[in-house]
């Protein structure tokens, strides 16, 4: 007998699953209880076993097939009984003018599996009435017997579906509401109760998109206070949102991350570094008189020291010209500083700052970060630069990943000047820590290099006469 065994219900209230694995092929003997497929759920991956004894016919799914519950998936040649194999006796005539007598052949056995007795999967019930078989003929044509009912099924408990109650008038069974799981979630996470929502999927159940059509137009949730309460939500309108127009600046700066972000393979490192004596060289630098009119910051020993590591490390200094399939190496530096304007974030930079006594590179650096917050950087300010630092620090952020300036190969992050634990000499102390970020592109720097650069100007920090040194 041909039997088709269809996608159960595993107990989660899933309408569908996908085939993952056949573990079965047509022709293969099968036993009552062994796993023939994999299916993927919503939630989980789980085996499937065969509830009888057979030879599989076909294959009624293929791998990687959607199904929906209650679908046949595959087909099983199961044997019958021995019983059933043999040849009742045939009935003998009665003789004429006689009353026909009761048949004297036993009732035909039914198999186990029709008679209950086979096992049942979750989300599979049995069929709890009589069931019934034709009766057989004999050669002459001739019912052998009568219809004979067999016995009853045992009564199988089905399993309830993974669903939540809807709504009910007081006295009323609630009904059941079949959504899969990530469904749930999301209505949990909007507060829409699926009790008060019409599934729009099959069977009824209620889909992502019913779900997302309820928390746009306004419907009743789970209050925030109680667990039972509800309200209305009201659906969000024009006047709730602010459109910003992507142009000027704001535009140039989101095509070039996107250009940078998808061009060129991005590595970002960290290195946290002690700069206490770096702070107290500052201090010292103040009380100049080359500086005096000027406002120095940490900024400046930070760009002296990326200077000297590019003049130690001149690959890093570099840019990539897929075109003519060279890498192009740049012995001199435009020092590129991003600066946050009004109108969005911008990099000029110092020309040939590599060339520059730090008392002029401090004074370049005032000048290029008032004209840029001020608007007034020209387009050659923006153009030529080769690498760039982004100070994050200012905005009281201790590290970040930057994105390179296109056409650039790094770029070094400065995070913020802080008080850190810090063990020196075997004891634990207070610094001055911060951390620096160094991002490159990976066609042209590797990670000895980016790592040596970075290394080397944590160490200038660490101790500024390494600049004196080095430079």
């Amino acid at each position: 007998m041909l039997r088709e065994f269809k996608l159960p219900d595993v107990g989660e209230g899933l309408t569908e699953a996908d085939i993952v694995a056949w573990h079965v092929k047509p022709g293969e003997a099968v036993e009552d209880g062994q796993i023939i497929v994999e299916i993927e759920t919503a939630k989980a991956v789980v085996e499937l076993p065969c509830p009888w004894d057979g030879t599989v016919a076909r294959l009624l799914a293929e791998e990687g097939q959607t199904v929906e519950v209650g679908v046949p998936i595959i087909a099983v040649e199961v044997g019958a009984p021995d019983s059933a194999e043999r040849a009742p006796a045939p009935a003998l005539a009665p003789a004429e003018g006689t009353a026909p007598a009761e048949s004297t052949t036993p009732a035909e056995s039914v198999p186990d599996d029709e008679a209950g007795a086979h096992s049942v999967l979750v989300g599979y019930g049995v069929k709890t009435s009589a069931t019934t078989r034709r009766a057989r003929r004999t050669a002459a044509g001739r019912p052998e017997t009568a219809e004979v009912p067999t016995a009853p099924a045992v009564p199988v408990e089905p399993v309830e579906l993974a669903a939540e109650p809807r709504a009910a008038e007081p006295g009323v069974p609630a009904a059941r509401v079949l959504a899969k799981p990530p469904v749930r979630k999301l209505a949990k996470d909007l507060g829409i109760s699926l009790a008060e929502l019409a599934g729009s999927g099959p069977d009824g159940s209620i889909t992502r998109d019913d779900v997302q059509r309820a928390a746009a137009t306004g419907t009743e949730v789970r209050s925030a206070e109680s667990g039972n309460g509800s309200r209305t939500v009201s659906p969000a309108t024009a006047a709730d949102e602010e459109r910003i127009g992507v142009r000027g600046v704001r535009k140039h700066m989101a095509a070039a991350m996107v250009s940078s972000a998808f061009t060129a393979p991005h590595v970002t490192e960290f290195l946290q570094v002690d700069v206490t004596e770096t702070m107290s060289a500052l201090r010292r630098v103040r009380e100049l008189p080359e500086f005096a009119e000027l406002r120095v910051s940490p900024l400046l020993f930070v760009a002296r020291a990326l200077l000297v590591a590019v003049a130690r490390h001149p690959l890093i200094n570099s840019s990539w010209d897929a075109a003519a399939e060279e890498i192009v190496v740049k012995h001199y530096v435009n020092l590129g500083i991003a600066v946050a304007a009004e109108r969005g974030l911008i990099v000029p930079n110092i020309k040939r700052a590599d060339a520059l006594p730090l008392p002029e590179l401090a004074r370049s650096l005032q000048a290029l970060t008032e004209t840029g917050r001020a608007g007034k950087a020209t387009p050659a300010d923006l153009a030529g630069g080769t690498i760039t630092i982004t100070n994050v620090g200012v905005f009281g952020v201790d590290a970040g990943t930057p994105i390179l300036t296109p056409g650039e190969t790094a770029i070094l992050a400065f995070g913020q000047v802080k008080d850190t634990p810090w063990v020196v000499d075997g004891q634990l102390a207070v610094r001055k820590a911060c951390t620096l970020s160094l991002s490159f592109d990976h066609r042209i720097v590797d990670g000895e290099l980016g790592s040596a650069v970075l290394r080397e100007v944590g160490s200038m920090l660490e101790d500024p006469v390494r600049m004196l040194a080095w430079g």
